[in-house]
């Protein structure tokens, strides 16, 4: 960094971290609890606070959260502290975007020759957007885990660049037990950087690839993953065929021409940067490193194609992610910096720039896109369907409910999270967690089918599902001739025995 912008202190970083936090979540169209993947990770928490809450569903939930510990670990510490989980999340989300934040700073700091191309960074990280075709978002509008273990990988990065070899892999550690998966692309990305820039460490490293081949060993044969080196049938691919994001090979040219453009960018923006003379220790190694991951998704895919389900649910498209952040690092750097004599001034104009674009873009996603969302939702909200859920949550514990298939798409939240109580089905995500296992896939596919078109749902018809299936409540904005339990606008709750 030069001597022109000062030393390489955090009185900047500081005054931007509360607008960084805002634009980012502007930009992801405001925080909401209980939203999209929370519909798995509420109930797997909730359920490790109170193991009596999801009688019905507690095998669907198992068979997900057997991969990860945040909810071992979140549960109990709920629980223990009396904090509720939705304030919990809130500061969960806050500290994944405060990490994000100081990460990109600090990478931007040692990329970069000053500070205001670092905070050129940071603007830039806020501009959510879609990693094409991979399921994945840069930022989410809720507190999902992989955003956290994302940022503390993106931390790893900052303690490579300073040779903090202990930091770094307790970081990527820390990571992998917040989201495993995300973690282990920084630990793939960090491993190969090591052993590049590291010769001496290559010995200890190939020692513990061994220990890590082991312990995958035990895993596939008997551990947590036992049982996912076998083929999908074809009964078990058509429950998860709409997500296509699964399946590389049968993306348009499109989403390859646009996921693959990060190789070259990042490839040619580092050779700019080292013939300039401008490149920094251990930033070759970090390249090829990050490279690397490309090659691993090359090498996954023929087994994703021969459809072993390891091999898709590890979702290996998601090291786009990966390169992503490099390359966005590389654009913001050819943009506030170049490779002409260093400018405060020009660096300072791109990081305004970029906070102007974030602030419009931001504004736009709420007024006009998403006007009837508040930019924080702290809770389940006082809608209907929150009134409706809310008298959900006093109906006796493991009670049966039936809901449209897409309840959550439609009101947002869950009955699992909003009402914290066992649902038929739950479309969306249960198609999702059913990706883990074939018979929650059978039992989702099969619920679906069973309820048909929700809309046509009569009360001859609830009755039966509810005889055959155990069922307790209907939750609906139709007119049933049902005994009505609870009504607020449109939301009414039947009894259905």
């Amino acid at each position: 960094m030069s001597s022109s912008d000062g030393p390489p202190g955090y009185r900047r970083f500081f005054a931007s971290l509360l607008p960084f936090v805002l634009l980012a979540t502007l930009n992801s169209a405001g925080y909401r609890y209980g939203a999209s993947d929370q519909a798995f990770y509420v109930p797997a928490i909730l359920e490790r606070i109170d193991p009596a809450l999801y009688p019905r569903d507690s095998d669907l939930i198992t068979s997900q959260a057997v991969l990860t510990v945040v909810d071992d670990v979140l549960g109990p510490l709920v629980r223990a502290t009396g904090v509720r989980l939705p304030s919990a999340f809130v500061m969960l989300q806050l500290a994944a975007l405060s990490l994000l934040a100081l990460a990109a700073f600090l990478i931007g700091s040692a990329l970069y020759r000053t500070q205001w191309a670092a905070l050129a960074l940071m603007a830039a990280l806020t501009l959510r957007h879609a990693i094409i075709r991979t399921g994945t978002n840069t930022l989410e509008g809720y507190f999902h885990p992989r955003q956290l273990s994302f940022a503390i990988g993106a931390l790893a990065i900052v303690a490579f660049l300073r040779g903090r070899h202990v930091i770094t892999w307790s970081l990527v550690a820390l990571g992998g037990a917040v989201h495993p998966t995300t973690a282990m692309w920084f630990a793939i990305w960090l491993g190969v950087a090591t052993v590049v820039a590291e010769p001496r460490l290559r010995k200890p490293l190939a020692v513990g690839l061994v220990g890590c081949v082991g312990v995958a060993v035990w895993a596939f044969v008997s551990g947590p993953l036992a049982g996912r080196l076998v083929r999908m049938d074809p009964e078990w691919l058509a429950t998860i065929a709409s997500r296509d994001y699964l399946f590389p090979l049968s993306w348009p040219a499109a989403a390859w021409l646009v996921n693959l453009a990060y190789v070259p960018i990042i490839v040619t923006l580092y050779r700019l940067r080292r013939s300039a003379g401008l490149s920094i220790v251990r930033e070759h190694a970090l390249v090829i490193g990050c490279l690397s991951l490309g090659v691993v998704f090359a090498a996954l895919l023929p087994f994703n194609a021969a459809r072993v389900a390891i091999a898709i649910q590890l979702q290996p498209a998601r090291v786009f992610w990966m390169l992503d952040l490099l390359a966005v690092a590389y654009v913001v750097w050819l943009m506030a910096e170049g490779t002409g004599a260093v400018s405060v001034s020009r660096a300072r104009l791109v990081a305004v720039a970029l906070a102007i674009l974030s602030t419009v873009r931001g504004v736009y996603i709420m007024r006009v896109e998403f006007p009837d969302r508040r930019v924080v939702q702290v809770d389940v909200g006082e809608t209907d369907w929150g009134r409706a859920m809310a008298w959900a949550r006093t109906s006796p514990r493991g009670s049966g409910w039936l809901a449209a298939p897409d309840h959550a798409a439609r009101y947002g939240t869950s009955v699992r999270v909003a009402a914290e109580r066992d649902v038929f089905v739950e479309g969306i995500k249960d198609v999702a967690v059913g990706m883990y296992d074939r018979a929650v896939a059978m039992r989702t596919r099969d619920r679906v089918a069973a309820i048909g078109d929700f809309n046509a749902l009569t009360a001859a018809r609830a009755r039966e599902l509810a005889q055959e299936y155990d069922l307790d409540y209907l939750v609906t904005e139709d007119a049933l001739e049902l005994p009505l339990e609870f009504e607020s606008g449109t939301m009414r709750i039947y009894r259905l025995r």
